[in-house]
């Protein structure tokens, strides 16, 4: 159903011969037409809700729930500003742990980054690095200076907990409410039609060369 929405593009392949007055064409479909959805939209609860997405559920099986149709999965890769698949969606946690042990002589060993604690001035989450773990640091808590090891602002981070956090981060998903689907996909198929310009066939084709 995305393929059919999207408009084609015919492209010179090669002159046909000197002076190179005719070509072959090529169509294809123009997939450098790229509709993205303006991140300020998600704070509007109105038009969408916050899913997470759970293990090894696809794509199609949430717009089928969602829209009644498993062909509009394209509705809820592109509302997400997801361009592929295979990458902004979050693996399973056995093809994690596939790609960990795969990847990694000891994943669940080898650290990745350290991160802070929130403590007086250093807020939680700040990445660091080894020297700054091991050092001692001044710390202003409660309007006293104070001295605490590396250790105790910050942690080890390793490999498998960097990789499994940010896996976890992609389950975090909008999708557009079921009121606003329709006009959403309206409107997604009146920007994939060409204006008429030098290089105009078509509201669904142009040519390029």
């Amino acid at each position: 159903m995305y393929f059919s929405l999207v408009p084609n593009i015919e492209y010179d392949e090669k002159p046909i011969s000197y002076p190179f007055s005719e070509s072959d064409f090529v169509t294809a479909k123009n997939f450098f037409r790229r509709y993205k959805v303006n991140e300020d939209v998600f704070s509007y609860a109105v038009f969408f809700k916050e899913y997470t997405i759970r293990d090894g559920e696809r794509a199609d099986v949430i717009a089928n729930n969602a829209y009644g149709n498993p062909f509009y999965d394209w509705v809820v890769l592109i509302t997400n500003n997801m361009v592929n698949a295979q990458y902004d969606w979050p693996l399973t946690n056995v093809e994690l742990t596939s790609v960990l042990e795969s990847e990694y002589s000891d994943p669940y060993g080898t650290i990745h980054h350290y991160e802070t604690y929130k403590i007086a001035q250093y807020p939680a989450g700040i990445h660091v690095d080894e020297t700054f773990y091991n050092k001692v640091h001044k710390l202003n808590i409660n309007g006293g200076v104070k001295q605490k090891n590396g250790n105790e602002i910050c942690r080890p981070v390793t490999v498998a907990e960097w990789f499994n956090a940010e896996n976890e981060k992609k389950r975090q998903i909008y999708i557009l409410k079921p009121s606003y689907f329709r006009s959403f996909v309206d409107d997604f198929r009146k920007r994939n039609l060409y204006k008429k310009d030098a290089n105009y066939i078509s509201q669904r084709l142009k040519k390029t060369g």
